[in-house]
């Protein structure tokens, strides 16, 4: 084996350690929680989906999302509505971080994702999974409790990453996951 290879094999498993990590964060920070709008807000979730933005990159970010979706359900710490925000937010923020590599446009990607377009979709799995009636829910039903959620999450983010980077301890974090 080469040493480009190994240092590609430690490097993903420093990413899965701090994704396993940084899920257990997420499940754990769900007990945080608090009603908003019909809807159970937990800006840990979008703190965790900015990091592995930032940190180990879209995919890692919406591996992260599913599992602390599927183990917040198991536990009986979220809803089915987990999925499609946390999923959704993930990739875009994601996807917007890879491209630009800046901060706040990251921290807005996460919001559309999870706010928006996550509470959009949360409608079919409100429908299918929690058995509620087109008459009971509409579609931009869990717009709103979305959007306080990941703006808390969002903030909470933005100022430990701006604090980071003003520190110089960004890039270094960064550079350990060769991101």
């Amino acid at each position: 084996m080469n040493r480009v290879e190994i240092g590609s094999r430690s490097s993903n498993v420093r990413r899965l350690a701090v994704a396993g990590l940084l899920t257990a964060v997420a499940v754990a920070g769900s007990t945080l929680s608090f009603p908003a709008f019909g809807s159970s807000c937990a800006p840990v979730q979008h703190i965790v989906n900015i990091f592995c933005a930032v940190f180990l990159g879209s995919a890692w970010g919406v591996g992260s999302a599913f599992c602390s979706s599927l183990l917040r359900n198991l536990l009986s710490l979220g809803s089915p509505l987990a999925f499609p925000g946390s999923m959704l937010g993930a990739l875009l923020c994601g996807l917007i971080y890879k491209k630009t590599k800046l901060l706040l446009p990251t921290l807005v990607g996460e919001v559309f994702g999870t706010g928006v377009l996550g509470g959009i979709a949360a409608y079919p799995f409100a429908l299918l999974f929690m058995n509620k009636s087109a008459s009971e829910v509409a579609v931009y039903t869990y717009i709103v409790p979305f959007l306080v959620s990941t703006a808390g999450g969002a903030i909470i983010a933005g100022v430990v990453l701006y604090t980071l980077k003003g520190a110089g301890a960004l890039d270094k974090l960064r550079a350990m996951f060769n991101r």
